[in-house]
């Protein structure tokens, strides 16, 4: 068994975070995440390759949750899973807020200080595509037709309207306790519209 790392990842990685969210990705140098994490420097550069690894591990720590979150989702039926996509994403906002802030407030592109890196490209494609895959799936058996209307109809109910609501509640003290079930409500008024003006 191998011994315990003295600097856990994910102390870094929070104090990555915590920098992130307070002062800005400009603010999280190396040398500053050191020092709020306690890491020494060599170990960042060892563990990350420098400021670009870490600031986008912190990222894709935070996409990966959410991500998790939302796959886990289960219903007894293709409207209850949608509906379930749907608030898991409050659920994430109320237990991981710092990084669903971290989510919501700061672009890939602003982290980084060096030019776009396909392989990151390329790591937040895949982590998105089963949750596209799962959307494509959920219109066929919602509509009986994967066309493109109907991707969209089912987009809107499980992505666009969970990121609008956790974005207009992010920071306040905690979701708002009615939250969850009137985002429910929407995710089916969205999904039964898109059904009555197709038919």
């Amino acid at each position: 068994m191998a011994p315990p790392r003295k600097h856990e990842t994910d102390v870094i990685l929070d104090a990555a975070r915590g920098l992130l969210l307070a002062e800005g990705p400009r603010a999280a140098s190396v040398a500053a995440i050191a020092k709020a994490s306690g890491a020494p420097v060599g170990t960042l550069y060892h563990r990350f390759g420098n400021r670009d690894g870490v600031v986008t591990a912190v990222w894709l720590r935070a996409l990966e949750r959410f991500q998790a979150r939302v796959m886990a989702a289960a219903g007894s039926d293709p409207v209850d899973v949608a509906v379930q996509m749907a608030v898991a994403a409050v659920g994430f906002a109320t237990d991981c807020n710092e990084d669903a802030r971290l989510l919501l407030t700061i672009r890939p592109s602003d982290l980084r200080d060096a030019e776009p890196d396909p392989e990151f490209t390329a790591t937040v494609a895949a982590m998105n595509a089963p949750l596209a895959d799962r959307v494509a799936v959920l219109a066929r058996q919602l509509y009986g037709d994967g066309d493109t209307r109907s991707v969209d109809a089912v987009t809107r109910a499980v992505v666009d309207l969970p990121y609008a609501v956790v974005r207009r509640h992010a920071y306040d003290e905690g979701m708002p306790p009615w939250v969850a079930a009137d985002l429910a409500a929407s995710v089916r008024a969205v999904l039964t519209a898109h059904r009555t003006s197709s038919g």
